[in-house]
């Protein structure tokens, strides 16, 4: 069942199109990466489909509600976290999240504390949020935006300005949002790599253009026409005739780089290469979304 609904949108200011022509479908319960670079419309699609905008063109249906004329029926269905925390800093986390549940007509002292547990700032529920880290207060953030339990969460580059550390918290805590309380996640980001794990699907944004969606796994069958297999081995006879139909660069003695026409050629590679020696690792090095994304770029701008 479909949540979210876009058909032929556009949206135009002061005569420039931002958005030119974009449907696409978001499944109940999935977390869709919406991916592009800055300014290719990610954060105006967010803004039409809670209603704060109106598309110059197009149907929108988010929730079964039409974002034109039922959009606060949306924003209290929805929750949206934004680059900035948008948090009183002179104000405790607990304070805070009171304060923002009585907005949204949500407050609950066991809702507040259930998710300050979730997000591990329980200890920290009674300092000021101007005290935190910036991974703390996306902590915080994030627990407002789910204070009303909304069934669809919006997410603006909900990693920017994190460490490594902090950006495996937020994917780790948005994974558990989704399997524990159901909630369908929009993820708009332009840093393509820290995605890859945590969506379902993937809707590339060029130019105010959806340039090509799908799972990783369909992308790569469209896209990933050669396959870089790096192998760590042991010493091999690599001119040997079985390794001539694979381009390969020998990295060192036991790093071995082949270039395969498929993902199909690998099982009788390696079966090969473990008749004669061991095999530590192999892996893939050409499939990660970065990649896959210049590859689509490619393909439909060149």
């Amino acid at each position: 069942m479909s949540i979210i609904e876009a058909v032929d949108v556009d949206k135009a200011f002061n005569g420039r199109d931002i958005l030119k022509g974009v449907s696409f479908s978001i499944k109940e319960g999935s977390i869709i990466g919406l991916l592009g670079p800055n300014g290719a419309g990610k954060t105006t699609m967010i803004r039409l489909l809670n209603g704060v905008i109106n598309a110059t063109s197009g149907k929108m249906k988010v929730m079964g509600y039409d974002p034109q004329t039922e959009g606060d029926k949306i924003r209290k269905r929805a929750g949206i976290v934004t680059e900035s925390a948008a948090l009183y800093h002179d104000m405790s986390a607990w304070d805070n999240l009171v304060f923002f549940s009585k907005i949204y007509n949500a407050y609950d002292p066991k809702r507040i504390t259930h998710l300050l547990e979730q997000f591990e700032m329980i200890e920290k529920k009674d300092q000021l949020v101007g005290t935190f880290s910036t991974g703390m207060k996306k902590r915080i953030t994030l627990a407002k935006a789910l204070l009303h339990k909304p069934a669809l969460l919006f997410l603006d580059e909900p990693t920017n300005g994190l460490d490594p550390e902090g950006i495996n918290d937020v994917i780790h805590y948005l994974k558990k949002v989704n399997k524990e309380e159901k909630v369908t996640i929009v993820i708009c980001s332009h840093v393509l790599h820290q995605l890859e794990t945590i969506c379902d699907t993937f809707l590339f944004l060029k130019g105010g253009q959806i340039v090509e969606k799908g799972t990783r796994s369909e992308l790569e069958d469209r896209y990933l026409t050669e396959v870089t297999l790096l192998v760590e081995t042991g010493l091999l006879p690599i001119d040997h005739k079985t390794y001539r139909g694979f381009g390969y660069i020998r990295k060192d003695r036991h790093m071995i780089e082949f270039h395969l026409s498929s993902k199909n050629e690998i099982p009788g590679l390696l079966k090969s290469i473990l008749s004669e020696t061991w095999i530590h690792s192999c892996e893939i090095t050409n499939r990660s979304l970065e990649s896959l994304y210049f590859k689509i770029r490619g393909e439909k701008h060149e």
